[in-house]
Formats: structure tokens, C-alpha cells, sequence
């Protein structure tokens, strides 16, 4: 690609709840500029506004004025810029492209990708962002049955016939652990913690998979370690890590209904893949790992050529 060429033709956004990620993208999906900050939905909704953030950090990359921009996750939530509604599952990811919405008065075209939902009563269940990951994940997931986890704030675990989702589970398993570290009985035990004891981690996963009608009390067992035992905060802190990772990939590969035992295919970036990863080998599960940042970068461009016919 000679110099000439290498001037971007959209920009992509995920959008998150806590965390901005933006990609200059060239017609032929070279990366060819990036910026990431935490200013997520809840700083864009309550502080500088949507219009602002993304016009900072375009003008930050040279951007032109006219770039088109495409963008998934919390952005097209009812509390974000535009909402972008939700597409039904059982779904083709590729469905969320005919639901992207243009938001208005806006001098540049800036659409915002869907999400996904599942509306049966006995299991409601929406996500945002993590639908533009498994299309750009599709290729590397291949052809069968498929149980994909995306670990994160709220993790998603989704169940996939082929391409098409079938179902798809929430685990508020990262808030979850800010709440109880911050907030909860538990702070005094993890004060202090600075790393992630991993053999008490582990050790925690396997009980919490063992014994997950205790969950409470295996949490209140943390505190009593400390106390009674003199557990260090690091200690301390692995164990709550582990129980709360432990409970979700217990109830959500273990349903007795639907139990899963091929492999669990990790998309995923980063320390909280290594801990899941972590959790995985202790219950002798088998999976494997597909980059989240790739996967969602290869949706927004998916989506980008749809729309735009690039």
C-alpha cells in the first residue's frame, strides 16, 4: 500500500461502559491510527457528552471532518447517544448490520450498531458490543456448536448453532467483585492487595464449581480466613476472584438442561483472559483463546464495508 492509500476510510469505536477504543481504518482494514481512554457511557452521559468525546479524539488522529464513523456497544444504549434497539436471537450476527441507526445531526455519517436479545420470559438477556465481536469472529469460530465466553463487567456467555446465536446469559461477575472488594465486608480482608495469589485462586475456582449453593457463605469464608488464619489481602483477593469465576462458569456451562462439555472458546484480551484461562485448566476444561480486541476491530470493519460499500 503505497503512502498515497494509507489515509482512513471510516472510523471504528467500541464503546463500553467504562472504556473508549477507536481505530483510524484504511479501505483495506489496516489499522492506521488508535486512541483508548476510560471516558466509557458513564462518563460520556454524566460529564463531556458523546459528540464531544469522539470529536477530541478524531481531531487528536488528524481524522477529516466528513469521516464516516461506525460504532458498537454502549453508545446505542437508552441511556447512551443514540439508541440502536436490539436484534432478536435466535440471529445471524450479520442482522445487526441492517439494524445500524444514523445518529442525527451529526455532520458526518455516524451509524451505531444494535445489540442482541433474548426475549424468552423464563430468560431475558441483552448485550451490547459483544454481538460485533462474534461477527467478527465467525471465521475463526468455524462450523458446529459453539460456547463462547466474553469475559468482561458483565460477561456473556453465548450459545451458537453454526454462525447463528441460539441463546445467549449475562454474569455480573466483574461488577460483582468491585462492589464486594469496595464496598462490602470483604474490603478489609483485600486492603492493601497488590498482586493475585494463583494457587488460592484456583483453588477457589474448584471449590466454587464444586459447591456452588454456598456461594455466600464461601464468600463470608474469605473474611473468616483472614481472620482466623491471617490470610494476606492477596490471599484474600484471589479467593474472591475465584468464587465469582468459579459460580459463572458453573452456571453457565453446567446447566443441567443444556450441560456443555466440548470446548469453551475464550474471546478475550488482557489479565482477565489469563485469570479465565486460569480457572479453565484447574476444571481440566478444554478451550481456546480468540484475541476480543481483533475480534471486535474485524466486526466494526464487517460492518463498515456493509454499510458503506467500501
Amino acid at each position: 500500500m503505497s503512502m498515497t492509500d494509507r489515509r482512513p476510510a471510516f472510523a471504528a469505536v467500541d464503546w463500553g461502559t467504562s472504556s473508549f477504543r477507536l481505530w483510524l481504518i484504511a479501505a483495506d482494514g489496516t489499522v492506521i491510527g488508535e486512541r483508548r481512554s476510560q471516558e466509557g457511557m458513564a462518563v460520556a452521559s454524566a460529564a463531556c457528552g458523546f459528540p464531544k468525546i469522539l470529536k477530541s479524539h478524531l481531531q487528536a488522529l488528524g481524522a477529516a471532518d466528513d469521516l464516516p464513523v461506525i460504532i458498537c456497544g454502549m453508545a446505542g444504549a437508552r441511556q447512551g447517544w443514540t439508541e440502536a434497539g436490539y436484534v432478536t436471537v435466535p440471529a445471524l450476527p450479520e442482522a445487526i448490520l441492517e439494524g445500524a441507526v444514523r445518529v442525527p445531526g451529526e455532520g458526518r455519517d455516524i451509524r451505531i450498531l444494535p445489540g442482541l436479545a433474548n426475549r424468552d420470559p423464563a430468560h431475558p438477556d441483552v448485550m451490547r458490543g459483544e454481538e460485533t465481536q462474534l461477527l467478527g469472529a465467525l471465521e475463526a469460530l468455524g462450523p458446529g456448536p459453539h460456547l463462547a465466553c466474553m469475559p468482561g463487567t458483565h460477561s456473556k456467555w453465548v450459545e451458537m448453532e453454526g454462525a447463528s446465536v441460539q441463546r445467549f446469559s449475562t454474569y455480573m461477575t466483574g461488577e460483582l467483585f468491585d462492589v464486594i472488594a469496595k464496598h462490602s465486608l470483604l474490603s478489609h480482608s483485600l486492603a492493601g492487595a497488590e498482586g493475585m495469589d494463583m494457587a488460592a485462586f484456583r483453588t477457589a475456582v474448584m471449590k466454587a464449581v464444586a459447591e456452588p449453593a454456598r456461594a455466600s457463605n464461601l464468600l463470608f469464608a474469605i473474611r473468616a480466613g483472614q481472620l482466623l488464619e491471617g490470610a494476606p489481602a492477596d490471599v484474600s483477593r484471589a479467593r474472591l476472584s475465584g468464587t465469582l469465576i468459579g459460580l459463572e462458569i458453573a452456571g453457565a456451562s453446567g446447566a443441567s438442561d443444556r450441560p456443555w462439555n466440548g470446548t469453551i472458546t475464550l474471546i478475550v484480551s488482557g489479565r482477565l483472559g489469563d485469570l479465565y484461562a486460569a480457572a479453565l485448566e484447574a476444571l481440566n476444561r478444554p478451550f481456546r483463546i480468540a484475541d476480543a480486541d481483533e475480534a471486535v476491530r474485524v466486526g466494526l470493519v464487517r460492518a463498515a464495508r456493509a454499510i458503506w460499500s467500501l
